[in-house]
């Protein structure tokens, strides 16, 4: 007898050269050879190939939340190398310009604030957008010109990566007494061969795109070196497990440590409890009126058990998306 199929989130550190789709692949093979039931198997937001870091991987009743996490805002650390753009925007691409021209330090810590808040930026041709019904990056690799539309997208928080505190960074343009001019030809200025940041960012935000633009800023070019997913939605690099512990529960390791609840994924929506009566109603699709709750989403479930998410308006609830799920409660 196989074992029951799974429900809830696999949060894997994908490592460089896996693509999303064969993340997901392995997470099949593993629960197969594990020997669990056939179970359904979804990613919450792709990561590049040249990508690594927090891919959470939805399993079963899970997988109807997967739309959620393409919508949640992600934290990324990446690094951007100066002084060439290639035509992927990253170093697996073919260098398409060149520059000798290396920006400061100084300057680096004055133009973030500009990239901060809404800004517009245009995706790399080489994405998985579609342009007539086509991929962009089929389109470039074919040498067709691609041009994509500018997007709208918001850009939380961009900093340097790790603990680097610099005064003189933090007041890069001052002139006043005790604090360098970086216009000032004498003054001795820290040039950057590339720089690491983090950033935090909205759903449809390319990095490749980010950098890019903050390089052209600069007055020089730069593509990405490294990219890091640390933060996808309420899931973060601390709940991730390696490639290799993965493949220890298609040796028959348990899954129980690894598996994150069906309601991880929905940490910033209230809970709705529901008793016997109201849960069985909310499974048959039924409205559910007279409630105190304010108007919004809530995540309704009976004792432990994940019943329906479902929108409240006016005191009363309609079922968003149901969850069929064995009710441990009974």
């Amino acid at each position: 007898m196989s074992k029951p199929s799974p429900h809830g989130w696999l949060i894997l550190d994908k490592p460089r050269e896996l693509s999303s789709t064969q993340a997901v692949g392995a997470v099949k093979r593993n629960l197969r050879e594990g020997g669990y039931a056939k179970t359904k198997v979804g990613h919450g937001g792709t990561l590049d190939p040249l990508a690594e870091g927090v891919l959470p991987i939805a399993l079963g009743e899970a997988t109807k939340l997967a739309g959620r996490m393409l919508d949640a805002s992600k934290i990324y650390e990446f690094t951007i190398q100066f002084g060439a753009e290639t035509d992927t925007l990253d170093s697996e691409g073919q260098v398409v310009e060149q520059t000798d021209r290396r920006p400061p330090m100084a300057a680096i810590a004055a133009v973030l604030e500009h990239f901060t808040g809404d800004i517009e930026q245009v995706p790399p041709k080489y994405s998985a957008l579609k342009v007539d019904g086509k991929r962009a990056y089929d389109l470039a690799r074919a040498g067709e010109e691609v041009e994509l539309k500018t997007r709208a997208v918001t850009i939380h928080a961009l900093t340097f990566a790790g603990d680097r505190q610099d005064a003189e960074l933090d007041s890069a343009f001052a002139t006043t007494a005790g604090r360098p001019d970086p216009y000032d030809p004498s003054a001795p200025l820290e040039l950057a061969d590339a720089v690491t940041l983090t950033a935090h960012v909205s759903k449809g935000t390319y990095i490749r795109s980010l950098a890019r633009d903050i390089a052209r800023a600069l007055g020089t070019l730069g593509h990405v070196t490294y990219l890091r997913r640390t933060k996808a939605g309420p899931f973060a690099e601390n709940q991730a497990i390696s490639l290799d512990k993965l493949n220890e529960i298609g040796k028959g390791a348990g899954l129980q440590d690894l598996l994150l609840p069906l309601e991880a994924g929905l940490d910033d929506i209230p809970a709705l409890k529901l008793d016997l009566e109201s849960a069985q109603a909310v499974r048959q699709g039924r409205v559910i009126s007279g409630l105190p709750q304010t108007d919004g989403l809530y995540f309704a479930k009976l004792a432990a058990t994940p019943v329906a998410l479902m929108e409240i308006t006016g005191g009363t609830a309609k079922v968003v998306r149901g969850f069929n799920l064995p009710d441990v409660a009974e």
